[in-house]
């Protein structure tokens, strides 16, 4: 089938709800990363200090989706009711049934959990099996192994990486790694992932 424009939606995992983001959200976002330095370490922005601060970024992602750059998603961990993070499809490209899986973070007790995979596994799912996508990818800073080892995890490949390609917001150089899914490789790389979240 051809691919079509994602959308918001609900996508309901394990452990994990995804759900549309909204300011209503602000204030949970703020209690579960804000004054974390390391939580925001490998985004394009700095560290939100304030609810004001944190309402800002939602601003900002939000006038991007409105935009067509981006949809986005608030991370809810099963049981909370609480947003504690967001991920976002990225350089969507329905003529090339393409798009990017970033701008993703988790509130840090939730690094050690499956919920970090649960996310991963949830988008790349809905952008093969819901819209029809041929190719998912994710740009990844060459530091952030968190996220690699993630990607790794659902069965990504490497396929190499661009030197030099981003500055980050305090002014150092960041190399990012490119990883890759097909739709033809999801099959198997989807039970993987879901054997490794029954696991736990």
């Amino acid at each position: 089938m051809a691919a079509m424009p994602p959308a918001p939606v609900v996508l309901e995992g394990r452990f994990l709800r995804l759900e549309p983001l909204s300011l209503r959200h602000v204030p949970d976002l703020y209690l579960g990363g804000g004054h974390d330095d390391e939580v925001w370490r490998w985004l394009p922005v700095v560290t939100p200090r304030s609810e004001h601060e944190m309402r800002s970024l939602v601003e900002q992602r939000l006038a991007q989706q409105a935009a067509g750059g981006a949809v986005l998603f608030a991370a809810v961990p099963r049981g909370t009711y609480r947003a504690a993070g967001w991920t976002a499809y990225v350089d969507v490209s329905v003529s090339d049934e393409c798009l990017g899986i970033g701008w993703s973070w988790l509130a840090r007790p939730l690094w050690a959990t499956p919920v970090r995979l649960e996310t991963h596994l949830m988008t790349a799912d809905h952008a093969f099996r819901g819209l029809g996508f041929g190719r998912v990818q994710w740009q990844v800073d060459h530091d952030d192994l968190r996220t690699q080892d993630a990607v790794l995890s659902l069965g990504a490949t490497r396929e190499g990486t661009l030197r030099r390609h981003v500055r980050r917001p305090d002014g150092t150089w960041r190399d990012t790694v490119l990883f890759s899914l097909l739709a033809s490789e999801w099959g198997r790389a989807r039970e993987h992932a879901l054997a490794s979240l029954r696991l736990g």
